[in-house]
């Protein structure tokens, strides 16, 4: 199995009142990417918002930066929203940050779970479904051919261009992000793409219908389950004991999901919440590292995954004790991680 972290760059106030800059906050990000290289971890990716609680707008620039700096880890973002980005400009990118790294760039393509970006670039969120299949298509066309003939909706039609540079892969791996819809799923099945299923609350049994459903759809449409990887992205957060754990990731969990909570009229959030989602089958992996190896074998268990990220920073964290948590993931719980699941043969 690959362990990796992924991270929006949020840049919201401390416990003790105190906003980092932004020119600090990239700094602290792309030292999280080295350190996480460092310690062996699989994957990095970083997400793309546009808003003032997050600095990531543009995943590839960042990961561009990382790529120079970093030896063996692979980059992705998490996610590129491609409903309200061109698809020739996001393959280019990932193209470059591909060569930069020798290899080592991915894409995770999603309809994004903010509406921000749509009307920055112009774009009408009547339409928000219908621009996700169709720059999909494109982005697919593209990574397939040097040369492209294409014609939609939403975008200037291509007439037997170029698209370059090209990538030093034979093909940039491209995931779809996906959260509890079944069309989604199918959507990624019928096109032979592998999915990364974000769990961020509630019990994860419940979402082993869908993964069942992903991989029945793969094979009715011609494609071996066995070769589709599949991605759990759960929120958490490590440290020496689990008490600790505990204490310090509730504050800016409160916070955060308070402040979303609020934006889209979810129940107020509340300790007992955050008990509940870190208990052994909640969605939160908070811990100690043997809690959170736990935790990740137990999804294991249910989903048979090839792949788990973890956000470790889903409020504002100190960057000492984020470093320290990078550490924990990628010496302690990755290689005792994968030890177990060797032994299933997978």
């Amino acid at each position: 199995m690959e362990i990796g972290i992924y991270s929006f760059g949020e840049r919201t106030h401390d416990a003790d009142g105190y906003l980092i800059s932004p020119e600090e906050r990239l700094q602290n990000l792309i030292e999280e990417i080295e350190l996480a290289d460092q310690v062996g971890l699989d994957i990095f990716g970083v997400g793309e918002h546009h808003r003032p609680d997050y600095i990531v707008s543009s995943p590839a620039v960042i990961l561009a930066a990382a790529a120079a700096r970093t030896r063996s880890i692979k980059l992705t973002s998490a996610v590129t929203v491609l409903s309200s980005d061109d698809p020739v400009r996001v393959f280019q990118d990932f193209a470059t940050i591909d060569l930069i790294s020798d290899g080592r760039a991915e894409i995770m393509a999603g309809r994004g779970s903010f509406i921000e970006s749509f009307p920055l670039f112009g774009y009408d969120l009547e339409d928000y479904n219908e621009l996700f299949v169709e720059k999909l298509e494109l982005l697919l066309e593209i990574r397939e051919n040097e040369r492209v003939t294409w014609s939609g909706k939403h975008r200037a039609p291509i007439e037997d261009l170029g698209i370059y540079p090209r990538p030093l892969q034979g093909e940039i791996p491209i995931w779809i992000a996906v959260g509890g819809t079944p069309a989604s799923v199918i959507r990624a099945a019928a096109l032979g793409l592998p999915i990364n299923l974000a769990i961020i609350g509630g019990a994860p049994e419940r979402f082993k219908p869908l993964i069942d459903l992903y991989r029945e759809a793969a094979r009715k449409a011609g494609h071996d389950p066995d070769t589709l990887p599949i991605a759990i992205s759960s929120h958490g957060w490590i440290a020496d004991t689990a008490e600790q754990a505990a204490e310090e990731a509730l504050p800016p969990y409160l916070d955060t999901m308070g402040r979303l909570g609020r934006e889209r009229g979810w129940p107020p959030v509340t300790k007992e919440r955050f008990d509940a989602e870190r208990s052994p089958r909640g969605a939160l992996v908070v811990g100690d590292p043997e809690e959170v190896i736990e935790k990740i074998l137990f999804e294991y268990e249910l989903f048979q995954n090839q792949r788990f990220m973890l956000q470790l920073t889903v409020g504002t964290m100190p960057h000492e004790k984020v470093l320290h948590a990078i550490e924990l993931l990628g010496t302690v719980v990755a290689p005792a991680v994968k030890k177990e699941v060797g032994k299933s043969g997978r």
